[in-house]
């Protein structure tokens, strides 16, 4: 999927986000205490919900998106002194290693062609120790409802590079590297598995 795209759909994501809302109000309640004090990269942040809600918690919050247009929506509105927005490339980060203590990249690793290359980026900018948030779609064709969505994005032309089970996912995050140290599939349109994964290396 190209950047025009992401670019086109930017001013109406967020109206569609608003229906599975339940699954934010989790992110929203738990990520800000996993982020306290810490320096944060958000990957894919969209139109900044996520971070605008969450960055207070931090010490320092920095929400990136590879479309322009995403990035324009987000930094409308208010923003919290601490967060800044900023236009990047996931599997090629502008930023140096050991960057962040927090690398949060929420449902987007199911529509990069090649997630690994994120995964070693997201690796790289992180410190030791640090954690990965990665919550991401799975089950796209598990129930009526998620097989109908998945179909309706494909003809808007939001097609999704990976159609990982739950299990599979996790498998996929513990297979590059990463430890879950913690997970929760929640239902959606399309269900939603929520994980928490520190490098195998570090983890306790």
């Amino acid at each position: 999927m190209n950047k025009k795209t992401w670019d086109l759909y930017a001013p109406i994501y967020k109206r569609a986000m608003k229906a599975d809302q339940q699954i934010y109000d989790f992110m929203y309640a738990r990520i800000p205490e996993k982020i306290s004090g810490k320096e944060v990269l958000e990957i894919a942040t969209g139109p900044g919900l996520l971070a605008k809600h969450v960055a207070p918690a931090a010490k320092r919050m920095v929400a990136t998106d590879y479309s322009t247009g995403m990035i324009a929506e987000a930094q409308k509105g208010d923003c919290p002194e601490n967060l800044t927005f900023a236009v990047a490339d996931a599997t090629a980060l502008p930023y140096s290693d050991n960057s962040f203590d927090v690398v949060i990249i929420s449902n987007a690793l199911h529509i990069i062609p090649q997630p690994e290359r994120a995964l070693c980026e997201i690796d790289r900018v992180l410190r030791p120790g640090g954690l990965l948030i990665a919550p991401n779609f799975v089950e796209h064709k598990g129930t009526f409802k998620s097989r109908l969505w998945s179909g309706v994005l494909r003809l808007a032309g939001i097609s999704f590079e990976h159609q990982w089970s739950a299990r599979q996912y996790l498998e996929f995050l513990e297979k590059n590297g990463y430890r879950v140290t913690f997970s929760r599939e929640m239902a959606a349109r399309i269900a939603m598995m929520y994980a928490e994964c520190q490098r195998a290396s570090t983890a306790e």
